[in-house]
């Protein structure tokens, strides 16, 4: 019997500003996929992941999912909260609250103890980003695919070993992965399965 896909489009249609991006997408996404979304600037690819996140509706066809984690290209931590208090606001936001000491596990593995209290505005792009990524440590519902729109930005050498890890983890695990990033070198760290190429 075929693995059932985790995520799946058809006939998806998508546009901006009144120019359409793509049209009569038919994507799959199977346990331990782990694909490199990738085009031209403008080809859509933030469109793409946003629509299939639910964050914006698509021009015609329809996404099924299962459960996913969705990260934007913008770090997303809010100025006034620590990383911890980010990490446990997101994980609540997104279904899936975690326990105090699974919450530990993450910021001990994503932020440093010297800057994880600290309020996001006094931190680096780096650290921001690391905070931001950190609620991919925590437990969550088998099968889930991740969306990552270039989660490699401003992460330094030890960052992206970690990412790597994560995501290969999570793709071990019969999770999936769809990820943008402007460096071929790093998505094929972690890529598996057919690139999607936009435009």
């Amino acid at each position: 019997m075929a693995t059932p896909p985790l995520l799946q489009t058809h006939a998806l249609c998508g546009s901006r500003g009144g120019r359409a991006l793509w049209q009569g997408l038919s994507l799959q996404m199977l346990p331990k996929d782990c694909r490199w979304l990738r085009g031209a600037n403008g080809s859509g690819k933030t469109t793409l992941l946003r629509t299939l996140a639910g964050l914006r509706s698509p021009e015609s066809g329809r996404v099924e999912r299962v459960a996913l984690r969705y990260l934007g290209h913008a770090p997303g931590v809010p100025d006034a909260l620590t990383p911890a208090e980010h990490l446990a606001f997101s994980a609540q936001w997104q279904g899936s609250p975690a326990s105090s000491e699974a919450q530990q596990q993450a910021l001990q593995r994503w932020c440093g103890k010297a800057w994880a209290r600290r309020p996001a505005r006094s931190l680096s792009q780096g650290q921001r980003r690391r905070a931001a990524l950190a609620v991919l440590a925590l437990p969550q519902p088998v099968g889930t695919v991740w969306l990552l729109d270039e989660p490699f930005d401003a992460l330094d050498d030890e960052g992206v070993s970690l990412l790597c890890a994560q995501m290969q983890a999570h793709a071990d695990a019969g999770g999936a992965v769809l990820f943008t990033c402007h460096s071929q070198a790093l998505a094929e760290r972690v890529r598996r399965g057919e690139d999607l190429v936009l435009g």
